[in-house]
C-alpha cells in the first residue's frame, strides 16, 4: 500500500502533475470542486497512473480541502514514488 500527499488545483485545464509543493505533489484537476467531481478525478487519475482499479484508490483525508492525502492499494510506495518523478 502506497500514500502520497497532493494539493489539488480543481478547474484546470487537463489533469496531470504540476511538480512539487513542499512535502507534496501538486496536482491539477480538470475537474470542478462542486459534488465530488474533483475527488472522483483525483482517484481515477491515481487508479490509472498505478494502473489499478479505481476502487483500490482512496482518499483518507482532505476530502473536502485541497490538501489530500491519497491511498493506492496493490502498489508499494517506491513504485509510486518512482512513478510520480517520471512525471516531473
Amino acid at each position: 500500500m502506497a500514500r502520497v500527499t497532493v494539493k489539488v488545483h480543481p478547474r484546470a485545464k487537463r489533469t496531470g502533475i504540476a511538480g512539487r509543493f513542499g512535502d507534496a505533489w501538486k496536482l491539477d484537476l480538470a475537474a470542478p470542486p462542486v459534488d465530488g467531481k474533483a475527488n472522483e478525478e483525483c482517484v481515477r487519475w491515481f487508479a490509472e497512473l498505478a494502473d489499478v482499479a479505481r476502487s483500490r484508490v482512496r482518499i483518507v483525508s482532505g476530502a473536502t480541502g485541497r490538501l489530500k492525502v491519497v491511498e493506492v492499494v496493490d502498489l508499494d510506495q517506491a513504485d509510486l514514488d518512482r512513478r510520480l518523478a517520471e512525471l516531473q
